[in-house]
């Protein structure tokens, strides 16, 4: 148990099989269920399984629950409260009537039914909500809706880990016990919800004015762990704590710092918790309770399935929102596994049927990710009346748009859009705005606006849109995937018409361009101009001079301002930023192997760097050519990846 060699293999098999998974395009998840079934007790038995492994792979929910209520806000929970109490309460009630019916008429025991109920009416909280944030579904209908009903299930374990006892032991006082709880549940919530308002500002200021990166995290971590501990203690679940921590938050002007420092955590923690369900798959029970546990995952999958999405119509919601939330809560959950241990130890539950329920939930687990995956498509197969509704919608922003000529097709109506809209406006220029935000096209659209729900990505949007008559297109949110698919569709249509691309810097600006854009707007770059011109302005630069170089820079695509020093203040990067280029000094020390050699001769511009200024005797040239000698003690300032600079400087002083 003290050898490192299980954890290194462990370690190993996650690198493979995620880096695999990532090659094939599939969710990482699924990596880990994989790792967690090869080296779980079932195959290799590399890793122990116990409370202390089972309670690391809980605190990984709890931190991707954490950053699910950095989301929300109390205003938007009390929006949502039809949501939670209504769909999330009649989803979980209707489950459990329906399979307790089928499986106390197949064992003649209606605890056994009841147990096995309330277990598959559970969803898996850690899946869901992952895949949705990854695909940013959180804010759209059918995320709302799944999130939801999540919530409630999270709410609804609490009387049942009380009423499976009390069934079991045939207490009198179970009714009473019940009232206590949802009393409990209340007191608490409202207490964490009423005070924690009021003290978590107050706190994060005293903390953030030490000006100690290490202090916050530490405070995060405690505000994070020591919120879902209270709720643990109170009888309700660290996932809920976690939420409602989240949300407290969420109120406040530390939210995207917060985000930011919890990823890490977040994600290997979420990681081992997926190792630890996968390490409850037994091949054994799978071939010899095969029957019943295609019986329980048809009643899972397609049940769960059908109520979800009935419910979801009931409750006023769009036949296509319905069906993708209930392919996302199809699966069950890992409090599932919670509930059926504890009917196991009070014996609610024969063991076989028990390590049958197990095998199901796993199963539907790993089919849930190519479920939300391949939601929409599954959606248009599924449900004819989407194609109406979207046709619908189709032909309402085709006699929208058939108004429109020489306009400017703004892809995205957020912040910046918005500003461009208005300054269109202020030139009497048409527009024509698209935005996948619901609430945003509808408080926009009540104030006038010309925008439209619709997602850019697709041909048949952005021609009903007027794509064939626009002046130009301009992509305004820094999503590159979404860009790129916005210029395939523009590029195949009209070739000729100019588009414009938002970014955040110049990671993405030669994919972007290869790609077709015209012009690519780096916000870290503008503000970098912006902030030199008005710097040189100061320094008593003529105003015609600083217009030139304003318009040279641009004209050379940023070329001046890309790449930068990075420093220890610097937060670590993640592996996007990996593949930013950057500046390196590399002094020429005695004996490095460049000296004496012309600069074309050192090959750098094979390993894709550039060598952007050279420093000689105190005085910094940039007019050098192929030619140029190497001498001692030059510093060459070099621009690439890290990759790149860390081969191009072992270059420079071995030769290598």
């Amino acid at each position: 148990m003290h050898s490192m060699a299980p954890i290194v293999l462990v370690l190993l098999s996650a690198v493979l099989v995620v880096t695999l998974c990532r090659s094939l395009k599939v969710p990482a998840m699924l990596g880990y269920l994989v790792v967690g079934f090869l080296t779980g007790p079932g195959v290799m038995n590399l890793i122990p399984q116990g409370q202390e492994t089972a309670f690391l792979g809980e605190i990984g929910i709890v931190f991707m629950m954490f950053t699910i209520g950095l989301e929300f806000s109390l205003p938007r929970l009390k929006a949502m409260r039809q949501l939670v109490f209504g769909v999330g309460f009649a989803q979980v009630a209707l489950t459990m009537l329906l399979v307790a019916m089928a499986i106390a008429y197949l064992t003649g025991s209606p605890l056994t039914g009841f147990a096995i109920g309330g277990a598959l009416a559970m969803s898996s909280t850690a899946i869901v909500s992952k895949l949705l944030a990854e695909r940013l579904e959180l804010n759209q209908p059918h995320g709302q809706l799944a999130i939801g009903v999540l919530l409630f299930q999270d709410i609804a374990v609490v009387p049942l880990l009380i009423m499976l006892p009390a069934f079991a032991g045939g207490s009198d006082t179970l009714w009473l016990d019940l009232a206590k709880a949802g009393g409990k549940v209340l007191v608490v919530l409202a207490l964490l919800l009423f005070f924690g308002q009021r003290l978590v500002r107050p706190w994060f200021h005293l903390v953030a004015r030490q000006r100690s990166g290490e202090l916050f995290m530490i405070n995060v971590l405690l505000v994070t762990l020591g919120i879902a501990w209270m709720t643990e203690l109170s009888g309700l679940s660290l996932a809920l704590g976690a939420f409602v921590a989240g949300m407290l938050i969420s109120e406040t002007e530390y939210r995207y710092q917060v985000e930011e420092d919890i990823k890490p955590f977040r994600d290997i923690l979420l990681g081992f918790f997926f190792i630890t369900v996968g390490m409850k798959l037994e091949l054994a029970v799978l071939f010899d309770r095969f029957g019943e546990v295609l019986l329980l995952l048809a009643l899972l999958l397609p049940l769960k399935l059908a109520v979800v999405f009935g419910l979801g119509r009931l409750f006023g919601h769009r036949s296509n929102d319905a069906m993708r939330s209930a392919l996302a809560l199809a699966q069950g959950g890992e409090f599932g596994f919670v509930l059926l241990s504890l009917a196991l130890n009070l014996n609610l539950v024969p063991a076989p049927m028990a390590q049958a329920a197990i095998a199901a939930i796993l199963i539907s687990m790993l089919a849930a990710p190519f479920l939300i995956l391949h939601g929409e498509r599954i959606t248009r197969r599924l449900i004819k009346q989407d194609w109406m509704l979207q046709s619908l919608d189709l032909h309402q922003m085709l006699v929208a748009g058939m108004s429109k000529d020489d306009h400017v097709l703004i892809c995205g109506y957020g912040r910046s859009g918005q500003a461009l809209a208005r300054l269109l406006e202020a030139e009497n220029i048409n527009m024509f705005a698209l935005d996948m935000d619901p609430e945003r096209v509808r408080e926009a659209g009540e104030a006038g606006d010309q925008v439209v729900f619709g997602d850019a990505g697709k041909k048949e949007v952005l021609i009903a849109a007027g794509l064939m008559r626009a002046k130009v297109v301009v992509v305004t949110f820094a999503d590159t995937h979404a860009a790129l698919r916005i210029l395939h569709t523009v590029r195949e249509a009209r070739p000729e018409l100019p588009v414009i691309v938002r970014t955040v810097d110049d990671s993405e600006l030669d994919t972007l361009r290869q790609a077709g854009a015209d012009e690519v707007v780096a916000e870290v770059m503008e503000g970098s101009l912006m902030l030199a011109s008005q710097a040189l302005l100061e320094a008593g630069v003529p105003p015609s001079r600083v217009l030139r170089r304003i318009r040279a820079v641009r004209e050379e695509r940023y070329d001046l301002f890309r790449g930068f020093f990075r420093g220890s203040s610097d937060e670590t990067e993640s592996l996007e930023e990996s593949l930013v280029p950057r500046l390196l000094s590399v002094q020429v020390c005695g004996g490095a192997s460049a000296i004496g050699q012309p600069l074309g001769a050192l090959g750098l511009a094979e390993l894709g760097v550039e060598v952007k200024a050279i420093r000689r005797q105190r005085v910094r040239r940039t007019d050098f050519d192929a030619a140029f000698e190497i001498a001692p003690d030059d510093v060459m300032v070099l621009l690439g990846t890290p990759e790149q600079l860390a081969l191009a400087e072992s270059r420079i002083l071995q030769g290598e």
